[in-house]
């Protein structure tokens, strides 16, 4: 009884989306743009809310709510079919390498690289390398897999306009000349034919988005652009924060949005076997007459991704400069 009430849980929360209910598409839109994008955000709403919320009437809200929650109710004996033991998911964590950075330091704290099948939100002040850090993601995700690498392609997500592709040609010939140096074999030599610059380039597809509501639409559209290109292992949203920052009087609103954003990122990466990575931006908390930087988008967001790396500067100089600090 408790794995069912779990799997029925986890079906209302992870599965039906508003989308994809057969609801009216006028009623779909409001519901959407107001923030209600799963079932999960209706668990807990009243007709009545809903109609003052989404501005529809009673009669469609007593619809909404019976549709996706009768849609969650049928999922629930599809669910208990598609179980798996906490063994299972160990032996898939065994077997899925992680998306390596070429920092020693920082794959040895994420355990071998960026994980797979899991969210990695990168926090840090401007400057401090989160961009330079997801392009160096979207080149390595490439490396073949006879180097250790996943021999796959990457979708990056730019939401503040700071993809820059000199640095990818940069780093793509940097990588391939440091693999150029570790091949020992006839298959890694034979690899690196296809490990070129150009290849890299063209193995990262690019999406500007310019507001919330184009990032929140491409985020609907990934799955089938993940379906179709099963090669992407690597999803980059350079940044999460840009986009929701602005342009919301209404608090509980954009934390609905980012709610639903954070499950449907979830399903991705577990869905695809991808590594989700955000970044982060980071604002100023004020408490007991002192200032600290902490990362935006609230505490509620503090829970979304899977694990969350903040880099910042210590501040002690040195002949080498200054030195980039990494807290897990």
């Amino acid at each position: 009884r408790f794995g069912k009430s779990f799997k029925f849980i986890f079906s209302t929360l992870m599965q039906r989306t508003v989308a994809s209910s057969p609801l009216a598409p006028s009623v779909k839109v409001k519901l959407i743009h107001f923030g209600f994008h799963t079932a999960a955000d209706l668990l807990d709403v009243q007709p009545l809310q809903l109609c003052k919320e989404a501005g529809i009437s009673q009669d469609e809200a007593v619809e909404v709510l019976q549709t996706l929650r009768g849609d969650a109710q049928s999922d629930q004996q599809e669910a208990a079919s598609e179980s798996v033991t906490a063994l299972d998911l160990l032996h898939q964590e065994q077997i899925h390498s992680g998306v390596v950075t070429f920092c020693s330091e920082l794959d040895a704290v994420l355990g071998g690289g960026v994980p797979v099948g899991k969210t990695t939100e990168i926090c840090g002040a401007p400057g401090v390398g989160k961009t330079q850090l997801c392009i160096q993601l979207a080149v390595d995700v490439q490396i073949p897999l006879c180097f250790g690498g996943l021999g796959g392609k990457a979708v990056y997500i730019d939401t503040e306009g700071s993809f820059v592709v000199q640095r990818v040609v940069d780093m793509a010939e940097a990588a391939v000349e440091h693999c150029t140096l570790l091949a020992e074999d006839e298959e890694q030599r034979k690899a690196l034919e296809e490990f070129t610059k150009e290849k890299i380039l063209s193995g990262i597809f690019l999406i500007r988005c310019h507001g919330y509501v184009e990032l929140l639409a491409e985020a609907y559209l990934l799955p089938d652009f993940l379906a179709k290109h099963p090669e992407v292992r690597l999803v980059v949203i350079d940044s999460i924060a840009f986009p929701f920052r602005h342009d919301f009087d209404d608090l509980s609103q954009r934390t609905r949005l980012l709610n639903g954003l954070a499950q449907k990122l979830i399903l991705l990466a577990t869905q695809h076997s991808a590594a989700i990575v955000l970044t982060n931006q980071m604002t100023t908390k004020v408490s007991d007459g002192q200032s600290k930087l902490i990362p935006a988008l609230g505490e509620s967001w503090g829970h979304a991704a899977t694990q969350r790396l903040i880099l910042h500067w210590d501040g002690v100089k040195s002949p080498e400069g200054e030195c980039l600090i990494l807290c897990l």
